[in-house]
């Protein structure tokens, strides 16, 4: 059994050790925890660049003590050229993965800082902006150790994201990546994250910071105007939520697939399984995760565009309806999609119970590839969630934003307790969300071996041929026969712990107490701390 951190009054959880630290000296100067979570922020768009960055998305779930839940969505639309004309125009079937006509929506996480802050002082922050981004502007200017999960990650069309504008310069030595440990030094960056702690995050937008992105933006021939910054502004949403037998769980709404991710797990409740890590277990996961995506993948658009309103699908009908459908030996057959991408997933909980789910992203490793030179800025490839088919679901076009595997986890169980969680692995974060949150709320895990047990993940890996469902080599062999005899399609990848399997985070509060337990996850190249 693995050892649970457990921390008196306050803790932090992070893929980054130095997001963390940073983590931690914002929860013991006094800051409250959405305060240390903006830090966090800004010091992992540094430091973990493959994953994340100032220009990528984020999402954000807030519970006061007193229960009041907030959602904020800091996820960019698409540009005002971004038309499926212009796509169609350069010969493109599909969004290019990488380069210029992949940066193609704006970045959100900025604002979704500010708004956040504002929040923060609403609960109480008092902390200055300059001090929440000073370990950020230290370790871009005086430089980081790159972390070793950079070099452990598959980096998708390489020869597209190398030849990226500016990814050279900014991230490769003698056109390779850098081993681990080796030091990076971003003072591009660091001279940004500067003007934006003297000037206000809002000059990301609509300041000097915004007018050279836009002019870079331009000069590479991205289809994102100053015009389409300006406007954009990080939104306060309602949050999405599943009553289940313990607790309720929190989720965000379209464009994240947070609707997927409660489904799961309404739909497993259903299903009454009794014994943790057996075939039922996982059997009715996969197969609860396939009716939360078929569902999911009617629902989820822009959510000005939406025309069937996610809670019903939340409803306890709908639940009954879905869960009597799944056999209980028998796999059912489901369209394959890929799972790939890479995100930062971190929580907090402070000494007054306040706590915080965030996770923030570039989708792909790196995003576009494209580093805008001016602020040394790395921009991300959300825009891959559009078509280039007019009649789907989620069509390109100017100002829309696009499907968004983002999706942060937060529960209130009836005895009190508080429960942070989350992780990456694109569209397989809600399986990877169901298995960690099934271990322990369902099961009695401590929080360390919910998150250190082996996963699986079910869908097509990029490029691959077909589904099958693929697992880390510590499961018993004899749950993975029963789970052939069934009719899944088993791959083991031969890894006691693979990337690919996400990095995942949790936090629990104890009402009785006020203790905090926090963990990372192994496979990433963070951890927990706490006051």
């Amino acid at each position: 059994m693995s050892e649970t951190p457990v921390f008196s009054t306050a803790a932090v959880a992070a893929p980054h050790r130095l997001a963390a630290e940073t983590g931690q000296t914002i929860l013991a100067a006094g800051g409250n925890a959405v305060e240390a979570m903006v830090a966090m922020a800004a010091t992992i768009a540094v430091v973990y660049p493959h994953m994340n960055g100032l220009g990528g998305d984020g999402f954000w779930l807030v519970r006061e003590p007193k229960g009041r839940v907030h959602a904020l969505d800091a996820s960019g639309p698409a540009g005002s050229l971004a038309t499926i004309n212009r796509y169609r125009d350069k010969g493109y079937d599909g969004i290019p993965p990488r380069g210029p006509d992949a940066a193609l929506t704006v970045a959100g996480a900025v604002s979704g800082w500010g708004l956040a802050m504002e929040l923060a002082k609403a609960l109480g922050g008092h902390l200055p902006r300059d001090m929440l981004l000073a370990d950020a502007v230290r370790f871009a200017r005086e430089g980081y150790g790159i972390g070793a999960a950079e070099g452990r990650n598959p980096m998708l069309e390489e020869a597209a994201l190398f030849a990226a504008p500016g990814f050279a310069e900014a991230f490769l030595k003698e056109g390779k990546l850098p081993p681990a440990g080796e030091t990076r030094r971003s003072p591009r960056l660091a001279d940004t994250l500067e003007q934006l702690a003297h000037a206000g995050l809002g000059d990301f937008y609509r300041g000097d910071v915004g007018r050279e992105i836009a002019a870079d933006l331009e000069r590479i021939g991205s289809p994102i105007t100053r015009r389409d910054l300006e406007s954009y502004q990080a939104r306060v949403v309602k949050p999405l939520s599943v009553e289940l037998k313990h607790s309720t769980v929190y989720n965000m709404p379209p464009p994240s697939q947070g609707l997927a991710a409660l489904l799961i797990l309404g739909l497993f409740h259903r299903l009454d399984v009794k014994h943790s890590e057996a075939p039922e277990h996982h059997h009715g996961l996969i197969e609860a995760a396939k009716r939360a995506f078929a569902a999911r993948d009617r629902v989820v658009t822009d959510p000005s565009e939406l025309t069937l309103d996610p809670a019903t699908f939340l409803a306890p009908a709908w639940l009954e309806k879905e869960a009597a459908m799944i056999e209980v030996h028998r796999a059912a057959p489901y369209p394959p999609r890929p799972a790939e991408g890479d995100t930062v997933w971190m929580g907090c909980i402070d000494q007054d119970g306040l706590a915080v789910s965030y996770i923030q992203s570039v989708y792909w490793a790196f995003g576009s590839g494209c580093v805008l030179p001016t602020t040394g800025i790395h921009w991300h490839n959300r825009g891959l969630g559009f078509s280039l088919d007019p009649s789907s679901r989620n069509p390109l076009a100017p100002g829309r934003k696009p499907f968004h595997t983002l999706c942060p986890g937060l529960a209130v169980f009836d005895d009190g307790r508080v429960l942070s969680y989350g992780t990456m692995g694109g569209e397989g974060q809600p399986q990877i969300l169901g298995q960690i949150f099934t271990r322990y709320a369902d099961f009695g895990m401590g929080l360390a071996d919910a998150v250190d047990a082996p996963r699986w993940l079910f869908g097509k890996a990029w490029k691959a041929p077909a589904a099958t469902l693929r697992v880390e080599d510590r499961f018993d062999p004899g749950l993975l026969r029963a789970l052939s005899r069934y009719g899944h399609p088993v791959e083991e990848l031969g890894k006691p712990y693979a990337d690919a399997m996400g990095h995942a985070g949790m936090l629990v509060r104890h009402p009785r107490n006020g203790r905090v337990e926090a963990v990372h996850d192994p496979r990433s190249d963070g951890g927990s701390l706490g006051l």
